[in-house]
């Protein structure tokens, strides 16, 4: 693993539309800027860059929790930035298929898909990271976002490669959505009223 910098990036949050918070919120972004081995080569398997990203995912789980203490990861998220030499499916193949496991594993479960973002661009160039619930994807309080950037990263032979965790839920959060079952029972009422 060829690995130029790591970025930690932790937003402590005290207060959200000129109201003081009502619990501590925090937001923290672990990124790796790593050589991007499959420049400028098309690929149709992307296994190694699998296993590249499980180990790197290890390595900034554990820098992400550490700088999320003493609070629990409620959400989580993660992307990657592939540099404009790069392919954007290289990126996809290191958040869609196995990095989840290491993030699930160092936060102690969190069975909810996990949201990803990938795209391709420049040094400097924001990406942002999407979270979700932990244990529930229909955790409402959990949904949040968190934009990152590195301003020399990536370099155009270059991944930036981002695991994040939220702590406390989103500021101040106080909506409340439908329920999951909810959803199911309005879904069902839908496609039976398009099949006749």
């Amino acid at each position: 693993m060829d690995i130029r910098q790591i970025a930690v990036i932790s937003q402590e949050i005290l207060s959200e539309g000129g109201r003081a918070l009502a619990k501590p919120t925090r937001r923290v972004a672990a990124a790796a800027v790593l050589r991007n081995p499959f420049v400028g080569q098309q690929l149709d398997d992307f296994s190694a860059l699998v296993d590249l990203s499980v180990k790197a995912g290890e390595l900034l789980t554990t820098r992400a929790l550490a700088a999320l203490a003493p609070l629990s990861p409620r959400g989580y998220g993660k992307a990657a930035l592939v540099g404009t030499d790069g392919d954007l499916e290289q990126g996809a193949s290191m958040i869609h298929v196995r990095m989840g496991l290491a993030m699930r594993q160092g936060a102690g479960g969190g069975p909810a898909l996990i949201p990803g973002n990938a795209k391709s661009g420049a040094a400097g160039t924001s990406i942002d990271i999407i979270f979700g619930g932990l244990e529930d994807s229909w955790d409402y309080d959990a949904m949040d976002t968190m934009t990152v950037s590195v301003p020399d990263a990536p370099r155009p032979n270059e991944i930036l490669l981002v695991v994040a965790f939220l702590g406390g839920g989103r500021p101040n959060a106080r909506i409340k959505g439908a329920a999951q079952e909810d959803v199911r029972q309005a879904v069902d009422r839908m496609r039976r009223a398009g099949s006749r």
